[in-house]
């Protein structure tokens, strides 16, 4: 359900994420231009656009990865523009980057208590409840629980990088192309489980998305071109023309 277009009888959520004015420079190079979008609960939101538009560039500067020059990052009504990367964390925003970022070297297990180092110290730690909810959505991951991270295929990996953010009950998810070099079917295991954790948790997911499938899944989408938002609708509204300009189809 998209909260852009629900009746008017129902009350308007308050947005998860609100990115306003947004300009972000490399050095001297202007690679986020005046970008504004909204983000509400319960809510999938992809960023579709060629390589290199800076859309990657806009997930980091949510994250606090990268700091811009003007604008704000607002999070359920508080500014974090100022928060470093493990303060947004901690507030309940979860993250996985382009390339996974898995640590190769620690067990699948391993890698997905980490994940639990972005709860709040009051929350505690309840490991065994988040490992059999990740193991609902990903299965393959509890038969390799004792096998290094870097023994996983591509697509496992991913699987365990979505599956560690969700360890930290974040309520916006945040995944930068998800689906990148990874065989078909694992792509529709990991479309599903996306839509699956929404589902269940209500929670909002941001995505950077190339896979037209994938893209036709969310709510909204935003689409980008030179570091500026050039277009956004509801994406059952999404056209050809769209599609031919903004996705490598």
């Amino acid at each position: 359900m998209s909260f852009k277009t629900q009746s008017k009888d129902l009350p308007t959520p308050n947005p998860v994420l609100q990115v306003t004015n947004l300009d972000v420079y490399y050095g001297e190079s202007h690679i986020l231009r005046q970008v504004d979008i909204t983000v509400f609960p319960g809510q999938m939101v992809c960023l579709i656009g060629r390589n290199g538009v800076g859309k990657t560039t806009l997930l980091k500067t949510i994250m606090g990865l990268l700091k811009p020059r003007r604008g704000q990052v607002i999070y359920e009504g508080q500014p974090i523009t100022q928060l470093p990367p493990h303060g947004r964390a901690k507030l309940g925003i979860g993250y996985v980057p382009q390339g996974r970022e898995i640590i190769p070297r620690l067990t699948v297990q391993e890698n997905l208590l980490l994940g639990q180092e972005a709860l709040p110290s009051s929350m505690g730690t309840r490991s065994v409840d988040k490992l059999d909810q990740v193991f609902e959505l990903f299965p393959v991951l509890k038969t390799m629980l004792t096998r290094m991270g870097g023994d996983l295929s591509g697509g496992q990996q991913q699987q365990l990088a979505i599956a560690r953010a969700l360890m930290g009950e974040p309520r916006l998810l945040v995944l930068d192309e998800p689906t990148e070099g990874i065989q078909p079917s694992i792509i529709w295991e990991i479309e599903a489980a996306v839509r699956r954790i929404i589902q269940i948790s209500g929670i909002a997911v941001l995505l950077v998305e190339q896979h037209l499938h994938f893209v036709r899944q969310a709510n909204w989408y935003y689409a980008m071109q030179k570091g500026g938002i050039v277009a956004s609708g509801p994406t059952e509204h999404l056209s050809q023309d769209v599609i031919g300009q903004f996705l490598s189809v």
